[in-house]
């Protein structure tokens, strides 16, 4: 399945939350104040310009939503977090719901509760206001990470209260729930990258019936969960919390969540950073385009620093990879580990490059007969607890997703157009990503919003956007696209020579850049070049 475009795991020593590929999760249903659930409505909520006045102002929204009084208690544990985020944060860390439209073509119908955690401003000096966060996904708990990842934004602490969110139909705020841990191992057990007419058949079939389990599951929220409407969500935080202006740091998806606010609220914009950036020109294909071109880039970088040629490289994990698709390999648990599994054992530690001594390791055992170090890697990417229990970030990225993206491509389209191309730029990683354009979305029962994001902000203030050379999810020139793309003035390029996903607390360099923005308004020149 696609890749999460979102920070690494804090399990391999980056920002962010360990996410999910393939894999589907147990759990209770999301649910709506007042919702009826049931089948989706037959369209999706509007597109992102469709509930703004004549002159292009966003629509008011009642008193009774913009004055609400919020119920800061102390957090209790994420009941849709896996592992160590599963635990209550404890200390300084305040919990609330916000209540915001389920539609905001009805701004006084029903509403849905978002969920925030903060931690207020601990410094001496002038209170800033709120630091919003996303850390990626779609999908990603920022209820759940934030906590966990507090001590790498000591410095902006200090002057900021530092506030997470789960975006609607995400863990707390009516997480999309799909399907159980049963059809979950069902399907990490299917082939994706499929060889002959049965293996297609039993891919297409469990694709369609993901959507057709999230349409039965969570049908009452899965029209309205679009970036959209998260923005919008975002600018009801911003007047809740009493905040002039919008200050935000979004990490991988949260920096395409960024964009898609400015746009909507460009005069609303304070201090925006965008890390690790996704693409606003890329269609459906084109994400998918950017991501095998940027794992392989990420991958030969890796065997580089072993001293192994890429091309030697690539061949060896292409033969792994084939030899798994015959004959899976054991591991300690008693799972085999299949070729899908080892492909997202591999994608997992490219993330972070403090984590490519463990993929050695894996590989190393791999080649020697035991599955295990990739199998545990594959894990920790699908949200697998050692009891077995999947989370549900990949049941929300999905839907978030395809509720966006317009493209749909059926597999005779894989075929003709699209295997080939994803091939030559990847022999490892192009099969798994030019399949998934079929599964992904397949027989959605909510139709896409657009081709591409709109992220044009003019009249908005300056916006750092860092792009990371080697990055692996979001390749760098995603960066420059963003930048363009919000407009002369407004997008402030960071390029960061290095590895990894995200650059900000990695390296020196971007981090004091973005301190000193944040904290003191310095806007950097823009082209400036760092390297961690």
């Amino acid at each position: 399945m696609r890749l999460p475009v979102r920070v690494a795991a804090l399990a391999a020593t980056t920002l962010l939350v360990a996410g999910s590929a393939t894999g589907c999760g147990g759990g209770d249903e999301g649910t709506v104040n007042d919702g009826k659930g049931g089948a989706p409505s037959a369209s999706p909520d509007p597109t992102p310009d469709a509930n703004r006045t004549h002159d292009g102002s966003q629509a008011a929204l009642p008193a009774a939503l913009t004055g609400q009084k919020l119920d800061w208690k102390t957090c209790e544990a994420p009941t849709k977090a896996r592992g160590s985020y599963a635990k209550a944060p404890g200390g300084q860390w305040q919990c609330a719901t916000l209540e915001a439209p389920l539609d905001y073509r009805e701004p006084t119908g029903e509403t849905i509760g978002i969920a925030l955690i903060r931690s207020k401003a601990e410094g001496p000096g002038k209170r800033i206001g709120s630091l919003l966060f996303n850390f990626g996904g779609p999908g990603g708990s920022g209820v759940a990470a934030l906590p966990g990842a507090a001590q790498r934004f000591d410095s902006l602490h200090s002057r900021y209260d530092l506030v997470g969110f789960d975006p609607r139909g995400v863990a707390e705020s009516s997480a999309v729930v799909c399907r159980g841990d049963a059809e979950t191992v069902k399907s990490l057990a299917l082939d994706s990258t499929p060889d002959t007419p049965a293996e297609l058949k039993s891919y297409m079939d469990d694709s369609v019936a993901f959507g057709q389990g999230c349409a039965k599951r969570s049908g009452g929220i899965i029209p309205h969960v679009g970036t959209a409407n998260a923005a919008r969500d975002m600018d009801l935080i911003r007047q809740v919390l009493g905040d002039e202006k919008l200050h935000y740091l979004g990490f991988s998806y949260g920096t395409e969540l960024g964009g898609v606010y400015a746009h909507l609220f460009p005069k609303n914009v304070g201090r925006l950073v965008l890390d690790a950036v996704v693409d606003p020109s890329a269609d459906y294909a084109g994400h998918s385009r950017n991501q095998t071109r940027g794992f392989q880039r990420a991958l030969e970088n890796y065997f580089e620093s072993r001293g192994i040629s890429a091309r030697n490289g690539t061949e060896s994990i292409v033969k792994l990879l084939a030899e798994l698709d015959r004959k899976p390999l054991p591991t300690d648990d008693g799972r085999p580990l299949t070729e899908g599994l080892a492909l997202t054992g591999i994608i997992q530690p490219l993330y972070s490059q403090d984590s490519w001594a463990h993929l050695t390791e894996a590989l190393e055992a791999a080649e020697g007969g035991d599955g295990t170090g990739l199998l545990l890697m594959a894990d920790v990417y699908n949200d697998r607890d050692d009891k077995g229990h999947y989370g549900t970030q990949n049941h929300s990225q999905r839907a978030i997703s395809c509720a966006d993206a317009k493209g749909r491509v059926s597999p005779a389209e894989v075929r003709s157009r699209h295997l080939a191309e994803f091939t030559e730029i990847s022999p490892v990683f192009g099969p798994y990503l030019a399949w998934d354009l079929a599964g992904w979305c397949a027989n959605w029962p909510v139709p896409g919003e657009s081709e591409t994001p709109e992220v044009s902000a003019e009249g908005a203030a300056p916006i750092l956007v860092i792009g990371t050379t080697g990055d692996p999810a979001t390749p760098y020139e995603g960066a420059r696209k963003m930048a363009d793309e919000l407009g002369a003035g407004v997008g402030v390029l960071i390029t960061n020579k290095g590895e990894g996903h995200g650059a900000y607390g990695t390296g020196r360099c971007v981090t004091e850049i973005v301190d000193a923005y944040l904290l003191d308004g310095e806007v950097p020149q823009n082209g400036r070049t760092c390297t961690s």
